[in-house]
């Protein structure tokens, strides 16, 4: 463990706490003034306070486990324990969402089914106060995670704050619908509205799952990064046709392969100078390396080769 990495756990570990304890106090807040209110729609606000909770809780947990050096069964290390975890949460998040979107909508059709007016308007004080709470709450949040989310380069901490963001416009929606409720008496518009929230989360829920899912099967679709390890190759005089890349993710950190060209000519060991120098030219461009591994080859051996079916070179970028 380097104490660049180490200084990195302890920011996502900060930042793991400063979202804990502050969507604890907004769900606590929430849920109480939902059950005042009795309203279905702040209930799903305060739901997805609870979901931030769970995905705090997780951050620092993982922010103690990637510190654990690799072993004999891990020789990798336990950098991916944070995409495992995340997954889980995600389909943890999936389940609330879905409920939640069952629930409003099981209200929504005993509403018109029994043609009756058991729904209570919930555009109260206690549902807007709740509404104008989660959105000052969830922007100081996000300001926070997405400053600590840039300086530690955690995925996990990054997407928390686009979530807190996404909150933000959650909770402003809800309180456009809630005062909508209370100018115009409809108590059906809280029910809607709490069905769009259990939407809202679903959508989420995927979303993050199909990121992860691309990180645990070491897909990569960043471009600038490809390019940044391309150019550093060919910087080093002797070296060409880089090809082969395959750059996957540990954390925050970039685990990389790739094949390299050199005069034929050259010993073993000289050839072996040249990886060196190309890797620390990919190392000074991309500055998160857990891993870097070269192979070397003798210039023009792709006709004396089979035919490659993994990893990009710099004329495929463009079909990632």
């Amino acid at each position: 463990m380097t104490t660049s990495h180490s200084l990195q756990s302890k920011k996502i570990r900060i930042a793991g706490i400063i979202s804990l304890l502050g969507n604890l106090l907004l769900a606590v807040i929430k849920l109480y003034l939902a059950k005042k209110a009795n309203s279905i729609a702040v209930l799903g606000d305060g739901l997805d306070s609870a979901s931030d909770v769970l995905i705090a809780l997780v951050t620092l947990i993982i922010s103690f486990i990637i510190e654990i050096p690799g072993d004999t069964e891990h020789p990798w290390g336990h950098y991916r324990a944070e995409t495992t975890a995340t997954m889980l949460l995600s389909f943890i998040i999936f389940l609330a969402g879905s409920q939640l979107c069952i629930s409003s909508a099981k209200e929504i059709i005993l509403f018109f089914l029994n043609k009756s007016n058991s729904l209570k308007n919930t555009g109260s004080f206690f549902a807007i106060l709740a509404a104008l709470i989660s959105i000052c709450g969830k922007s100081v949040l996000a300001i926070i995670l997405h400053y600590y989310g840039k300086i530690s380069k955690s995925e996990i901490i990054k997407a928390n704050a686009l979530n807190m963001k996404s909150d933000i416009l959650l909770s402003f929606g809800i309180l456009l619908g809630l005062s909508a409720e209370k100018i115009f008496n409809i108590p059906l518009i809280d029910p809607a509205v709490a069905f769009l929230v259990g939407l809202w989360i679903t959508k989420n829920a995927v979303e993050l799952f199909l990121d992860l899912n691309r990180e645990l099967m070491d897909g990569n679709k960043d471009k600038a990064l490809y390019k940044k390890l391309f150019n550093a190759a060919v910087s080093v005089p002797g070296v060409t046709n880089p090809h082969g890349a395959r750059i996957r993710k540990l954390a925050n950190l970039y685990a990389i392969d790739l094949d390299i060209e050199v005069n034929p000519t050259l010993t073993v060991y000289e050839a072996h100078e040249k990886a060196e120098e190309v890797e620390e030219a990919i190392r000074s461009a991309i500055p998160d390396i857990y891993n870097i591994m070269i192979h070397i080859e003798p210039w023009g051996s792709d006709a004396h080769q089979r035919k490659e079916e993994f990893g990009l070179s710099p004329d495929k970028i463009d079909e990632i």
